[in-house]
């Protein structure tokens, strides 16, 4: 609610009808991605059993969505959230279930490239409409705990996704499980159409954006560059972004093939490494409090390069499991961590345009990384790689002990309090 609302005092978050309907909706729909985040690998190496296909399709998602972000804040502010949601997720649906339909003439690699650029630019677009469209549907005080369901949902998603993707798969065929994701997100939309946006702010409201593309895009690049924490974190990050925007690639070429699991046990595996996800997204808050930002971030980078290496070299399937969930623990702890940070040292105006720029430039190393990593894999194996990866994530810690990270606590801008928002949106805007 505004400043200015003098309206009757909302709903607690329970009884919330909008947000419910619009949680309920949005679970659904992270369940059927996170059958499509084990479906779709298992297709191309059903197809090719060519990891470097494997790494390919990864960068062509990767360099869309980077392409498509530089963008899609400027039309997510200038269109109806709710219409852009809605046809983001009816395209979608057409798209993933009609890939098995047309798998059935034969299987054609090529059509998973097609498929892949405009689910990327849809999924980018969704993604950035979803996360300004939430203060619409609940007050300032109930954001916090508003956004602790759906990273919930998100966690929970992670851990049963996978499973149904792998049993699915064993039953069918992983283009089936692709048909059952579309058929979320068809369900999504229908759940949107029952949702009023834009009670509780500017959530629903299309509204003007100042500036071109490249003006938006500089000035948030150079608050980031300005900013000696920042600047540090988004070199460092840009070149961790590179080593693991593949690493998932390989554990599934590695638990797959160089191990023989079926793919139940590799759903089962991507499934463990949820619960490092969900670990994290509870211990971050007093990790950061008791550690500092510096310690944490810097921990998750030796904690990534240790279950890399541990991945390629391990010849046990509950080992590769436990290093999944510490890379995945790590990579959510570093990942909000660097999320809190941005919202505290960053004026409200420019959050959107920092957090853009700071997607922008650490995303771009991470197709060409996945493309690497996977031709070095098809030609040396995955345990020289994996070894090779962890190696530079030391090399990236190691580097950040030379930097303001070290000693980066939880206010690491005290001296610039007065930029902090007092606006409880700005919780929410982390993504």
């Amino acid at each position: 609610m505004t400043a200015g609302d003098t309206g009757p005092d909302p709903a607690p978050l329970g009884r919330n009808r909008d947000f419910t309907v619009f949680w309920l909706g949005q679970a659904l729909s992270v369940l059927g991605g996170s059958v499509s985040l084990l479906a779709l690998p298992l297709l191309v190496l059903d197809a090719t059993g060519d990891v470097v296909q494997l790494g390919l399709l990864t960068a062509v998602f990767g360099a869309t969505g980077i392409v498509t972000g530089t963008f899609a804040g400027s039309v997510v502010d200038r269109t109806d959230r709710r219409r852009l949601m809605i046809g983001c997720d009816l395209g979608r649906a057409v798209l993933l279930c009609a890939l098995p339909l047309l798998w059935m003439a034969g299987p054609r690699i090529w059509l998973l490239y097609v498929l892949t650029v405009p689910v990327a630019v849809l999924k980018t677009l969704f993604d950035v409409a979803y996360v300004t469209a939430v203060p619409g549907l609940v007050p300032p005080r109930d954001l916090t705990a508003a956004n602790g369901r759906l990273m919930s949902t998100f966690a929970l998603g992670t851990l049963l996704g996978p499973v149904a993707a792998g049993l699915i798969t064993t039953g069918a065929d992983a283009g089936w499980a692709l048909a059952v994701d579309g058929a979320t997100f068809a369900v999504s939309a229908a759940s949107l159409r029952w949702v009023r946006f834009g009670r509780h702010g500017d959530g629903g409201r299309p509204t003007a954006a100042g500036g071109g593309f490249r003006e938006m895009f500089l000035t948030g690049f150079r608050f980031l560059w300005a900013q000696p924490v920042l600047r540090s974190l988004t070199v460092l990050l840009t070149l961790l972004t590179f080593v693991t925007m593949g690493a998932t690639d390989l554990l599934i070429y590695r638990v797959q093939h160089d191990l023989g699991g079926s793919a139940a046990t590799l759903g089962y595996v991507i499934a463990v490494s949820g619960l490092g996800a969900v670990a994290a997204s509870f211990a971050a808050g007093p990790l950061r409090r008791a550690l500092g930002f510096g310690t944490c971030w810097l921990g998750s980078v030796a904690l990534i390069g240790l279950a890399v290496a541990v991945t390629g070299v391990s010849g046990s399937v509950p080992v590769v499991a436990v290093a999944a969930a510490v890379f995945m623990f790590g990579l959510t702890l570093g990942g909000v961590c660097s999320m809190t940070l941005r919202q505290e040292i960053t004026p409200d105006p420019l959050l959107g345009r920092v957090t853009s720029a700071f997607w922008t430039v650490h995303n771009a190393s991470g197709p060409v990384g996945a493309a690497v990593l996977t031709v070095l894999a098809a030609r040396h194996g995955v345990p020289a790689v994996s070894l090779g990866a962890g190696a530079v994530c030391l090399l990236i810690l190691g580097a950040g002990l030379l930097t303001p990270l070290r000693g980066s606590r939880p206010g690491p801008a005290a001296d610039s309090a007065p930029a902090r928002a007092s606006s409880p949106t700005r919780r929410l805007r982390r993504r």
